[in-house]
């Protein structure tokens, strides 16, 4: 079969992309912004894509799966339609063709699922599962963002954003996991929700879908989980236990059930999310001390405060930050870490939510532990950005911020967005 998929260079669609040709199946894509390490990952696989949405590049294929970033008006969209050629989405193609028949464990929340995922997988490798799984990421302790194997496990990032212009469900209502996380729940993704109440109602709509036999993991005291949840559970739900985070010279420890995870990770965020794993695995059968292990050797994931650069006074790193609760913790665990030495923030506010304004007094607070903060200007922002932060902080053009990133000798420059940030490491690494 021919898979042709429209946004293939996105997170989840160039996921889907190996897991189709691991199939066996031919498959081809059409995408407008492809970056590292999607592209990287495309290209290392020997998937084919072209640039930019033009009908003449679209083969005979059997069927159309259409990315949720396209809309009416596309001309890939509009030919599929007016030829009535055989289209799905991603969600629904990944649970017709692979999930049917397997045990899906599903990480969702507003943050920390590419991370909690990217654990579970390892945790489950190292336990001996083989399990599949599709992650937003890619993991590096697998060098993929996704995988098929024959186990009857697999591990999912489980989005809330929406399906398909024809399908206006969170992707992850097509899951139909058997274990849940829900690591947290937050206001996002203003541009399809009007309210956090609209996320709400979305999780509930995924809870619905869980066997009774099924369990769902989350955190204590989180009250829009509880209100969620309250809405109606039919499974076993697990709060997670509190723990203790500490910090050392390799990065931070804490404890799980008598067991002990000292690893290079930071921050609170990140032990959370390890706590999610760990209970998710032992779902399915891993022992504590077999789980805590393999958290030992987790590397991580590619763009989640990865060092891009190295010299004996600076530090560059890489996050895919795209919410000031993911800005703050990120700043605040490197804090942890590096105590007085100088943090420089570059933001790129990219994504609809962040360009709204909505979040604009959080993001003020989430940048407080960094000692300078650079941000790109958005285009088309819908908020009067200069009253909220100094004209010295705001930049025009990603050459701007290189050029003042040259006039700081020292310190940790953390790049913060959740997209190609108009290249800018390639601009930078060559200046330090």
């Amino acid at each position: 079969m021919h898979v042709h998929i429209l946004g293939i260079a996105g997170t989840f669609m160039g996921s889907l992309a190996l897991i189709a040709k691991q199939l066996g199946h031919t498959v081809t894509g059409q995408d407008q912004g492809v970056y590292p390490p999607m592209s990287t990952q495309l290209n290392e696989q020997n998937i084919t894509y072209t640039h930019g949405y033009e009908v003449v590049d679209m083969p005979k294929a059997d069927v159309f799966v259409i990315g949720n970033a396209l809309s009416r008006g596309n001309a890939c969209v509009e030919e599929i339609l007016n030829k009535q050629y055989n289209y799905t989405s991603g969600a629904q193609w990944l649970s017709e063709n692979v999930l049917r028949d397997k045990w899906v464990l599903a990480i969702s929340g507003t943050h920390g699922k590419t991370t909690t995922a990217s654990m579970l997988a390892w945790i489950l490798e190292s336990a001996g599962y083989n399990p599949s799984f599709l992650i937003g990421g890619v993991v590096e302790n697998f060098g993929v963002s996704s995988r098929l194997t024959d186990s009857n496990f697999f591990v999912i990032e489980a989005d809330e954003y929406d399906t398909a212009f024809f399908d206006k469900r969170s992707k992850f209502i097509h899951y139909h996991p058997k274990t849940l996380v829900i690591n947290n729940l937050e206001f996002d993704h203003a541009d399809i929700f009007d309210s956090l109440q609209d996320i709400q109602n979305q999780f509930h709509h995924l809870i619905r879908t869980i066997p009774s036999d099924g369990l769902i993991i989350h955190p204590q005291n989180n009250q829009p989980i509880t209100e969620v949840l309250n809405m109606g559970a039919f499974s076993t739900t697990q709060p997670l236990p509190v723990s203790k985070l500490s910090v050392n010279e390799n990065g931070t420890q804490f404890d799980i059930e008598g067991q002990t995870v000292n690893w290079n990770l930071l921050g609170e965020h990140n032990m959370q999310n390890g706590l999610g794993a760990v209970y998710a695995a032992h779902h399915v059968g891993v022992s504590f001390d077999v789980a805590c292990e393999a958290l030992n050797a987790f590397k991580g994931v590619k763009r989640r405060l990865e060092i891009k650069h190295q010299t004996d006074r600076i530090t560059l790193y890489d996050d895919f930050a795209h919410h000031p609760t993911a800005i703050h913790t990120t700043l605040s665990g490197l804090r942890a870490k590096v105590g007085n030495e100088n943090i420089v923030a570059i933001l790129e506010l990219r994504s609809n939510t962040m360009k709204s304004g909505i979040h604009q007094q959080s993001l003020v607070d989430a940048l407080k532990d960094a000692d300078q903060v650079l941000i790109l200007r958005p285009e088309n922002q819908t908020w009067d950005i200069d009253t909220v932060f100094k004209n010295d902080t705001l930049f025009n053009t990603v050459d701007d911020i290189v050029a003042q990133l040259g006039q700081i000798n020292q310190g940790h420059f953390v790049v913060m967005s959740n997209g190609s940030f108009d290249d800018i490491f390639n601009k930078l690494i060559p200046n330090l």
